[in-house]
């Protein structure tokens, strides 16, 4: 895995807008889940890297955590991979979808079961587009927001919270001779088992608190703060 190309992190600060439905999703059977990649015809060669693998790997440690909200919260770390040998003149449609872990529930709970949230996969805002543009910069997801809304009509990721789930990248090759979801369609999925985490609605381990107010621009006026504090920041953050 190549080495982490320095970046400033994003911050979750919302835009005024930002919460206009969008078509970003697509209610659509996503690829069959491979361990690490799976390569179809007209795909091979291209590999993918994590960045701030090391940020990825701190949170990884402790059980990371995103929380989930109504409105819809970005993730943090935000999903940035930087992407290689794809063809530079031949387009390409980068997508997401986050999908269970396990089939494990992280806190007991009485009554019915919850039920599956409905699988949508968040298409990037630049799709399609050709390989060159797509492989002279990094790749990041940072508008992708995740919800515990079950109605939600703005495209965010719908999951349950207390749930683990790990997400995919998928490289679609744009075909106008087949179509996006065809069974001929050219792809690959690319998976990284530091990016797993559970979802919550509040932070459940205030050692993942702690790293993100000590890496998240966002939460800055929360370091140095003191236990009362951080369990606010647990709740809003």
């Amino acid at each position: 895995m190549a080495n982490a190309i320095p970046e400033r992190v994003d911050t979750d600060t919302d835009s005024p807008n930002e919460n206009k439905p969008e078509n970003h999703t697509r209610s659509l059977s996503s690829p069959p889940s491979p361990q690490t990649t799976c390569t179809h015809q007209g795909m091979d060669g291209i590999k993918v890297y994590t960045q701030e693998r090391e940020l990825w790997d701190k949170f990884h440690e402790v059980g990371t955590e995103m929380i989930i909200t109504k409105a819809g919260r970005r993730m943090f770390p935000c999903y940035k991979v930087k992407v290689t040998g794809l063809n530079p003149k031949s387009k390409y449609i980068l997508l997401m979808d986050i999908v269970p872990a396990d089939e494990h529930r992280y806190k007991s709970v009485s009554g019915k079961a919850e039920p599956a949230m409905p699988g949508r996969l968040y298409v990037h805002p630049d799709s399609p587009a050709t390989g060159s543009h797509w492989t002279r910069q990094l790749v990041s997801f940072q508008k992708l927001k995740l919800t515990n809304n079950h109605l939600d009509p703005f495209g965010h990721i719908i999951l349950n919270s207390m749930h683990k789930y790990q997400p995919r990248l998928h490289i679609v090759k744009a075909d106008e001779h087949n179509g996006f979801g065809s069974k001929n369609t050219a792809f690959c999925t690319h998976m990284f088992s530091e990016t797993a985490f559970i979802a919550v609605t509040s932070y459940q381990n205030h050692k993942i608190t702690q790293l993100k107010i000590e890496n998240n621009p966002f939460a800055k006026g929360f370091r140095g703060s003191d236990d009362m504090e951080l369990h606010r920041m647990a709740k809003i953050q």
